[in-house]
């Protein structure tokens, strides 16, 4: 059977539940010499009433699917349809003062009401504050007294095998809670989100759980509940939670900017595997091996050069180029950094001011995956502005969509773009397929991202 990953909200009018017999995620110690059994009861009793239930409902519009000839041409007939729709998530009360809950994009994207209810019965209309589409994270905000906030970890500080416990609202079930380990770390690749980062966890997560809890067993928040790994969007034990460094680094922006401003530093890279290694010569496991510095960038302004690898952030390793350009892009415009460098053998620290994502120039991946390989430059050619591809690498997800070099990307999903920041909104504002409209030479073309 194959397997798909699921975002977990449970945006459906009517559920059925499969009755069947509870198994433990996660075992305690048993009682010795008739002491008291070991429970968590007396940490959730302090943090369950900082998760809650959140109802939305409204209208969307439907696409009807495109003809690629619409693109350049257009079409008088309209293609798409307003539905209503309603929904079930989670969230958490992160700040009970000013009444913040953060919970997942996709919970509330497109809602026109969203009800927050607390564990006490009490309800409440939201505001959303803010949101980032390409990290799944949204930040709403009650008008409500004597609520309770959960506490946030460190979770740079998190290991495999760490318990965990989810707290949430699978199928409308209020405030279920499930217990496992935290089974992997900087988990990316997987096709949710543009940026990724998950946390790992086999702690039962159903439909109804995205924007939950996911604590230590200090009560402490180290992930929001995102996405399950499975056949038929059951949990089988796989589950994803954006990490709460990476979330409070997000919410920070949105609080300050009213939206997430990423941050760049201006390089093209790949995971460093055991073959690159032994290719070059290196005498490191992993990190984020550069390929290509773009001028007058931050990396190029620090010093950084092709064939560096980058081995951590601030003191804190990173596994491959996937996550460093998560956390470098949540980490945000103008934040300073600390950059370990492998380069001839030895480790050095650098000093990075990031710039934003928004430049004259950028690597394509701090776009979209699927840009990896790709170097992108604004463009005024014939009076007309556009973003210039002028890089590709041959054996790149960039060149495997079609992307060529000398290519001018005029449109993005019928979009006018003249600049990098004009692409970088319309592409974090889209979810599923991409369409460029492309000039190569004197021809008209376009380019599909699935």
């Amino acid at each position: 059977m194959k397997m798909k990953l699921s975002l977990i909200s449970a945006a459906m009018l009517s559920t059925s539940l499969l009755l069947a017999p509870a198994v433990s995620m996660a075992k305690m110690p048993i009682a010795v010499n008739g002491q008291q059994l070991p429970t968590l009861a007396p940490m959730l009793e302090q943090i369950t009433p900082g998760v809650v239930s959140i109802q939305v409902s409204g209208s969307k519009e439907v696409r009807r699917r495109a003809d690629p000839l619409d693109f350049f041409f257009g079409n008088p007939q309209p293609r798409s349809q307003k539905r209503e729709f309603s929904g079930l998530g989670s969230g958490v009360i992160i700040d009970a003062k000013e009444g913040y809950v953060v919970t997942n994009n996709h919970v509330v994207q497109d809602a026109e009401k969203m009800l927050v209810t607390l564990e006490d019965g009490r309800e409440y209309e939201a505001t959303k504050i803010g949101s980032d589409k390409e990290s799944d994270i949204a930040l709403l905000q009650i008008d409500a007294e004597d609520l309770v906030a959960v506490k946030l970890a460190n979770s740079d500080q998190l290991r495999v095998g760490d318990f965990a416990v989810a707290i949430g609202n699978p199928f409308g079930l209020s405030h279920t809670v499930t217990s496992g380990i935290v089974s992997a770390l900087g988990r990316s690749g997987l096709n949710i989100e543009g940026y990724e980062d998950f946390i790992q966890t086999d702690a039962a997560i159903n439909q109804g759980n995205s924007g939950g809890a996911l604590v230590n067993l200090n009560g402490e928040l180290i992930g929001i509940n995102t996405a399950i790994l499975g056949a038929s969007g059951g949990n089988v034990g796989i589950g994803f939670a954006i990490p709460s460094n990476m979330m409070k680094n997000l919410v920070d922006q949105i609080i300050e900017h009213g939206e997430v401003r990423r941050g760049s530093l201006g390089i093209s890279g790949r995971p460093l595997d055991a073959g690159l290694a032994k290719a070059q010569k290196l005498d490191v496991k992993q990190g984020a091996y550069v390929m290509q510095v773009m001028d007058d960038s931050a990396a190029s302004k620090a010093g950084i050069k092709a064939g560096d690898v980058i081995i951590s952030i601030d003191g804190s390793e990173i596994s491959g180029f996937h996550e460093l350009r998560s956390k470098i892009a949540t980490l945000g415009e103008g934040k300073k950094v600390k950059l370990g460098i492998y380069r001839d053998g030895k480790v050095q620290t650098v000093k990075v001011t990031l710039d934003g994502a928004s430049g004259l120039t950028a690597a394509g991946d701090e776009l979209h995956p699927a840009f990896q390989g790709a170097t992108l430059e604004n463009t005024q050619k014939n009076g007309a502005k556009g973003v210039e591809v002028t890089t590709v690498d041959p054996r790149s997800p960039s060149a495997r969509v079609g992307l060529e070099e000398g290519d001018v990307i005029m449109q993005v999903n019928r979009q006018r773009v003249a600049t990098i920041h004009d692409m970088n909104k319309i592409i974090e504002n889209t979810k599923g397929n991409i369409v460029l409209g492309v000039q190569r030479g004197r021809e008209s073309v376009f380019v599909l991202i699935q």
